[in-house]
C-alpha cells in the first residue's frame, strides 16, 4: 500500500456503439497509478518481488472522485469494486487489469455515505445524506428502487447474505434514530426498529436471523428479525454488546463462519464480540480488543468520520482505516498489529479485503483509494 511511482494514465470513454457502453455516466475520465514495492527496491536490480495476487501491480492508486471517498467494497466474485463519495457518485472499478472505471452512478442528490452489493453481484445499495435508500443495477446503472422514508441522515445499509435465502432484503440506520427494513418487491418498509437515538451502522448476521446495530451511546443491540413483525411496536434486543465507550463507527460480521462481529468505535479500539447464540455470559461476549489505531480525537473532524473495518475472508486478519492516514491490520487470534500501511493523505474511511486473494482496498478522504496486495516480498537475486 506505500504510495505508487509510476506514470500515469488515464482511461478514455467507451464508443457508444462497444459492449462496454451501458447506462452508466461514463463522461468523467479518471486516475490510475501503478506503483511498485518501495523507491529503494526500484534503485537497484538485485532484488525482485515475490507477487501473492493477481493485481497488475503490488500497489494502485486510483482517483476519480471530487469528494472524500466514504466507503468501498469489493463484489462477491472480486472482479470489480465499487466506491462512493462525498460528491453524491457511487464508481465502478475493474479489480485486475488496469483497474479501469467502467461505470459512475448518480442516483443520490447528497453525500453517499456507504455502499454495499448483492450477493449475487447483480445489484448495489446506497445511501446518502439526502435521507434516501437507493437500489441500482449493477450492470446497467440504472436506479431500480428509491425509499424515502427516512427523516435524518441515513448512515449505514447491510443486506442479507446468500445464506439466509433473502432476495433484496436489506436494512439501513440512520440519525432520525430508526433501523429500517426493505423488501425489493414492496415500496415501502416492510418493518421497523426505533432506537431513539442516532443509528450510526447496521449489520446483519450470516444467518440473516439478527440485525446488529450500533449507536452513539456505544452499544451495539441485537435483534430478532423474526420477531419485527410482531404486533408489539417496540421490538427489545436479544442481546446488547457493551463495552466501547464511545460512538460505534462501523460493524462487519465474519464472513466464513458468522461467528464474530468486529466494531470500530470512537474511543479509538476496535473489539471482536462472538455473537453466536448461546454465548456463555454478556461478559463473555467480549473476545477481543485492537489497539494502536487513531479513529477518533477530541475536538477534531475526525470524530464525524464513520471510519468502517473490514475482516478477511479466511478470518485470520482484521483491519481498518484510521484517522492518521494509515490502514491498520491485527492478526485476529494474537491481537497483534501486523502492518500499518501509510500512502493515503487524508483519513481512510473504509477498507475491504478481496474474497478469494491477499489484497486489500481502501477509501480515503484524499479522495483516492489504493488497492494492495499482502504479503509480497522482496526477495534478493
Amino acid at each position: 500500500m506505500a504510495a505508487p511511482s509510476m506514470a500515469l494514465t488515464k482511461k478514455s470513454k467507451p464508443d457508444s456503439n462497444s459492449k462496454e457502453a451501458t447506462d452508466f455516466d461514463n463522461s468523467q475520465l479518471v486516475s490510475v497509478k501503478h506503483g511498485s514495492v518501495s523507491s529503494a527496491l526500484s534503485k537497484t536490480s538485485k532484488y525482485k518481488v515475490k507477487r501473492t495476487s493477481s493485481l497488475q501491480a503490488p500497489n494502485v492508486q486510483m482517483s476519480g472522485h471530487d469528494g472524500e471517498v466514504l466507503s468501498c467494497r469489493f463484489s462477491p466474485s472480486g472482479n470489480e469494486f465499487a466506491s462512493s463519495s462525498m460528491d453524491k457518485t457511487i464508481y465502478l472499478w475493474k479489480t485486475f487489469g488496469t483497474n479501469e472505471n467502467y461505470g459512475v452512478i448518480r442516483a443520490h442528490s447528497n453525500a453517499v455515505l456507504q455502499v454495499q452489493w448483492s450477493f449475487d453481484g447483480e445489484r448495489l445499495y446506497s445511501v446518502s445524506a439526502d435521507k434516501t435508500v437507493v437500489i441500482s443495477d449493477a450492470v446497467t446503472g440504472k436506479s431500480l428502487k428509491r425509499y424515502k422514508e427516512h427523516s435524518g441522515i441515513v448512515n449505514s445499509t447491510c443486506a442479507q447474505s446468500r445464506y439466509s435465502g433473502g432476495a433484496d432484503i436489506l436494512s439501513s440506520g440512520s440519525d432520525d434514530g430508526f433501523v429500517l427494513f426493505w423488501d425489493s418487491r414492496q415500496k415501502k418498509s416492510t418493518s421497523q426498529i426505533e432506537y431513539k437515538l442516532p443509528i450510526t451502522s447496521v449489520a446483519y448476521s450470516l444467518a440473516g436471523d439478527t440485525i446488529f446495530a450500533g449507536s452513539i451511546d456505544g452499544n451495539i443491540s441485537a435483534f430478532d428479525v423474526r420477531k419485527l413483525n410482531d404486533k408489539d411496536n417496540k421490538p427489545q434486543p436479544v442481546f446488547v454488546l457493551s463495552g466501547h465507550q464511545d460512538t460505534i463507527l462501523g460493524l462487519q460480521t465474519s464472513p466464513k463462519t458468522g461467528n464474530f462481529l468486529i466494531s470500530t468505535s470512537a474511543d479509538n479500539t476496535v473489539n471482536k464480540w462472538n455473537i453466536r447464540p448461546f454465548a456463555v455470559s454478556q461478559e463473555a461476549r467480549l473476545e477481543r480488543v485492537f489497539f494502536g489505531a487513531l479513529l477518533s480525537s477530541p475536538n477534531s473532524s475526525i470524530s464525524n468520520n464513520l471510519i468502517r473495518p473490514a475482516i478477511s475472508y479466511d478470518e485470520t486478519r482484521v483491519s481498518t482505516g484510521t484517522a492518521d492516514r494509515c490502514v491498520a491490520v491485527w492478526d485476529i487470534q494474537t491481537s497483534a498489529m501486523t502492518y500499518k500501511l501509510p500512502g493515503h493523505k487524508g483519513i481512510v474511511n473504509q477498507v475491504d479485503f478481496h474474497p478469494k486473494e491477499p489484497v486489500l482496498l481502501s477509501a480515503s478522504s484524499d479522495k483516492t483509494l489504493f488497492i494492495g496486495e499482502l504479503d509480497s516480498t522482496a526477495i534478493k537475486i
